[in-house]
């Protein structure tokens, strides 16, 4: 009898191959998706067909209730809130994998484990654990239900240590006594209390790299379910899930210049004073949009650096709106996109893609720096670190050595930002006080529409 169960896993795998490799260009993206959404459903297909399910009616329920609450979200959230979404889903799939651990653990009450299919359930219930509540404490830091500072104590690094020791060390024996509800209970209670304890001492300007950490977390976990249910479609989407996070977990840190384990253990983001960067002195000049339009109208070219705060204005579509002005006037205008700009890869290009900006004026952080000392106006919109010129000059800046956008060497530099608080790093920015640039204060979208209004005037 042909196992068809096995050629439906297999086109899955292609599927979802073909959709994360989709994902890497905003032309391709909504294709990748509807080819990785495609595998899944044929992965779902193949499992009810695989198992023989007896209560159909029961998991096609769940299957639709889901896919409608999938589908509702997708709707309403925003695109600022993206990040404490990916969080919860992965804090959903960890909590997944652990519930089916504890299942298959409890359906062996009575027998001696041991083996591969008892270090897998060890894993599932571990890594699940921590990922579901990790990813909670990443979601209410990101929602502003927590802290964003780090949560610092003495020796908390030594207390997650002893707490990581007594998880493993449970683990093993959850893995080799005979059957223990207290084994059970004790190691879920350490996972749980890890993840929490783990993202706490993280400050929430570098949560999406928690989250991305999480996502190859909550892979992990359900390639051990895969393992535990002897079903090859987990195994697989579970390997991809969990490599495709700690390539891009790895990607996002060197966008940062720092290492995984400076993100995780430096308590990154106390507001610090460095000592290179000295501005007690100095004064940012602050100018009106009108004041703005006039230095326009003379420009040649212009590059738009969008950050965190137009996505927080949603002023994408604005910004697109003057960019068009512009254009008719004759100005050349690109966009600087940052790999680590906003709250997740991707993110500036999938906004501005909202406002049907062309995809070829997004221009990548090692391409438009050359241009930066040639062009008339830099737009700085929202964004803070990524331009802070003290990651190229100031060694005592905890920022130091992270890769930047050159606006400073612009003619002009235009910064619209609310106020002259310091970015998720906790250093000041000395590009504010520069003689080239201009400050703007106010709603990123507001300011936008300002200024589109005072240079059609002019």
């Amino acid at each position: 009898m042909i196992d068809w169960s096995s050629f439906a896993y297999l086109a899955a795998a292609v599927l979802f191959i073909l959709g994360i490799k989709g994902l890497g260009s905003a032309k391709t993206a909504g294709t990748g998706n509807v080819l990785a959404a495609t595998g899944m459903l044929l992965a779902i297909v193949a499992t009810l067909y695989l198992t023989r399910v007896v209560q159909l009616e029961l998991i096609l329920g769940g299957i639709v209730i889901g896919a409608l609450i999938g589908s509702l979200l997708a709707k309403k959230i925003e695109m600022t809130a993206m990040p404490e979404m990916v969080a919860l889903l992965n804090g959903f799939g960890g909590a997944a994998s652990a519930l089916v651990g504890i299942s298959e653990y409890l359906s062996r009450q009575g027998e001696t484990t041991g083996g591969m299919v008892s270090i897998a359930i060890v894993l599932s219930l571990l890594i699940g654990s921590l990922t579901f509540t990790g990813s909670l404490i990443a979601f209410g830091k990101l929602q502003g239900l927590l802290s964003s500072q780090p949560v610092t104590y003495p020796a908390q690094q030594v207390v997650n240590a002893l707490i990581l020791s007594a998880g493993l060390g449970l683990g093993v024996l959850l893995a080799t006594s005979p059957f223990s509800e207290l084994y059970l209970v004790l190691l879920l209670s350490v996972a749980l209390l890890l993840g929490i304890l783990a993202v706490l001492p993280i400050g929430g300007g570098d949560m999406p790299v928690v989250i991305s950490l999480l996502n190859s977390y909550s892979g992990l976990a359900a390639c051990a379910t895969g393992f535990v249910l002897g079903n090859a479609g987990l195994v697989i989407s579970g390997s991809l899930v969990g490599a495709s996070g700690l390539i891009l977990t790895k990607q996002m840190c060197e966008g940062m210049n720092r290492s995984l384990l400076n993100v995780l253990f430096s308590a990154f983001g106390k507001h610090v004073e460095s000592k290179g960067a000295d501005t007690a002195n100095k004064t940012a000049r602050s100018f009106t949009p009108e004041d703005a339009a006039i230095i326009f109208s003379n420009a040649e070219t212009c590059v738009m650096v969008p950050g965190y705060g137009l996505a927080v204005a949603q002023a994408q579509h604005a910004a697109q709106e003057l960019a068009t002005v512009l254009e008719e006037r004759g100005v050349k205008v690109s966009y600087a996109i940052h790999p680590v700009a906003g709250r997740m890869p991707g993110h500036m290009n999938v906004l501005l893609a909202e406002a049907n900006v062309p995809y070829e004026q997004l221009v990548e952080m090692d391409d438009i720096n050359p241009e930066f000392p040639e062009t008339d106006v830099a737009l700085v919109i929202g964004a803070n670190d990524v331009v802070n010129p003290s990651a190229r000059t100031d060694e005592d800046s905890p920022i130091y050595g992270m890769p930047l956008l050159d606006v400073d060497f612009a003619r002009n530099v235009f910064v619209i930002k609310r106020s002259m608080n310091p970015g998720f790093a906790g250093v000041q920015n000395p590009l504010f006080f520069n003689e080239n640039t201009m400050m703007i204060f106010g709603d990123a979208k507001n300011v936008l529409l300002e200024l589109v209004t005072s240079i059609k005037e002019s």
